[in-house]
Order: C-alpha cells, then structure tokens, then sequence
C-alpha cells in the first residue's frame, strides 16, 4: 500500500492488464455483461475473448454495475487499509457507471472520496486511472490529483480502427442506408470520443490495414515533438495480428514514449463496435 493511503477504482472497460493494476493498486468494478442464459462480470466470469468469439451469433448487452456491488467493492478497498479513493469511470455518454459510482460513495461513511467521468472507455480511461496511480506512487498529495485527474483527462486522446460498421448501425449510431453502402465499399471507419463522451467518427478509410495506416499516422501527429514525455498505449478486441502490425507502424513513438503498455479491448465496449477492434491512445504528461 502507498504511504498515502490512497486507492485507484476504476471499472472494466479500463483495459488495465490485471498484473499492472495489481501493482499499482487499481481496483476495478467489474461492469455487466448479460446473455439470455444469464449475468456476467465483465472480467470475472467472462473474458473479452469468449465475447468476442460468441460474435457475430450471440451479441449480448450491457449493464452499470448495481449499488450493492459498488459498496462492495469500497468495502475491498477499506478492509486493505486505504482511506481515500479516487475513480476514474467509463464516459457518462455510454453507461450510467460513473454516476452510480458517484451516489454510491458519497453516501459511504469510511472513505473519501473522487469520482470523475474519463469522458472516454478502453485506453482512455485506462491511461488516466494508470498515470494517477503512478503519481500517488511518487508521493503525490490529495489536493493536486483532485486538480490533476481533469487535465489528465483533457491530454488523453484514444483512436479505434472498427473491421465493420454492423455494430454501429445495430446500435443506432448510423443508418442502414449508410451501414450497406459502408459495407459494400470496404468503409472502416476510425472513431474516437466527443467532448460529451459519445462515440464519434473522425475518418472513414476503405480497408482495414488503411485504417490502421490512417490511425497511426493520426497518431504520430498527436506525439510531441518538443521533448514532453508522453504515455502510449494499444489494445486489440480479438484481433492479436493487427495488433502486431499497428505497433510496427509505431516502433519510433513506442521507443520514445516515457511509459507504453498493451492488453485487449474488453468486450463492453466490443458490444457496441463489434469485433477486430483496435485501438491506440496517446497521454500527454
């Protein structure tokens, strides 16, 4: 435990790997995943890839957690001996998770507490809760990481290469007309997160290694120049080999970036893009 007292909270669409968030401290609320046969915990009793594999036959839906597990989990962290808990949440513009955090541990009488909305999912999220564990680590006081976590938030940008636009357009986001015509021209498109939260597209590209040609050359426009250090990350939902080929196109900014990691896109976010999800965000430091 830090010398602070200080925990991380974040939830599963975080694609935190397991080991780092045990080392850092980062407890993760698992969110729902749910079939007709029943409820999951989204990383406990299903993994990413079995949802993914139950694709495109089975797309189950998703669910915040209930208040019961989020004191649960603020039990965990004060039975270990923390007494303060900053999180780091899933964008408000996809699931209610942040605000349910938010009420539940406000009312809880053993921990104080920080509850902030990413504004973002996957890496972004990630990243963030990632870099405040790290700044707790090196002795960081309360009152700067309340004043830390929004420009965190603001200098973290993520970018998603999507292999079909059918998940999109199931889940309202675009019209069928659009996802036919998408789909008979090849259309990946790369999306990314709005100021508000929401899934939005910021290019369209026909093929899929062109999209993650376009994503990383997006990428290396986002990486400073000037020497400030930065924190890459990349994550794929299913899709291990084009994982392999976006990092070849990044070799230069992994090896310049101060702090990199990868793991797999979980699959709550997988259920509203679909599968062969790859992503890459960038942190300014």
């Amino acid at each position: 435990m830090n010398r602070q007292k200080i925990a991380v909270l974040t939830d599963s669409c975080c694609d935190i790997p397991a080991e780092i968030a045990a080392e850092y401290d980062i407890f993760i609320l698992p969110l729902k995943i749910i079939y007709p046969e029943g409820e999951y915990s989204d990383g406990v009793d299903i993994s990413a890839d079995q949802i993914y594999q139950r694709m495109p036959d089975q797309v189950p839906t998703t669910s915040l957690p209930d208040g019961d597990s989020v004191f649960r989990m603020l039990d965990r962290i004060r039975d270990q001996g923390f007494e303060r808990v900053i999180a780091v949440c899933l964008s408000a513009g996809l699931s209610g998770a942040y605000n349910m955090v938010r009420l539940t541990a406000q009312d809880y009488p053993h921990l104080e507490a920080a509850v902030f909305d990413s504004n973002s999912g996957s890496l972004g999220e990630g990243c963030v809760a990632l870099e405040l564990a790290r700044r707790i680590r090196q002795g960081v006081e309360w009152p700067q990481l309340l004043s830390l976590a929004p420009q965190l938030i603001r200098d973290t940008s993520v970018l998603f290469s999507l292999d079909t636009l059918e998940y999109l357009q199931k889940g309202g986001r675009i019209g069928k007309i659009a996802w036919l015509a998408g789909s008979m021209l090849q259309i990946k498109p790369i999306i990314s997160f709005a100021e508000d939260g929401q899934l939005v597209s910021v290019g369209k590209v026909r093929g899929r290694y062109r999209s993650i040609d376009e994503m990383a050359a997006r990428i290396r426009d986002m990486v400073p120049q000037d020497g400030r250090p930065y924190t890459l990350a990349a994550a794929h939902g299913g899709c291990p080999g084009d994982l392999a080929y976006l990092k070849s196109l990044l070799q230069e900014e992994i090896a310049c970036a101060q702090h990199y990691y990868e793991g797999e896109i979980d699959g709550t976010l997988g259920v509203h893009t679909g599968p062969h999800l790859i992503g890459v965000g960038v942190q300014l430091l």
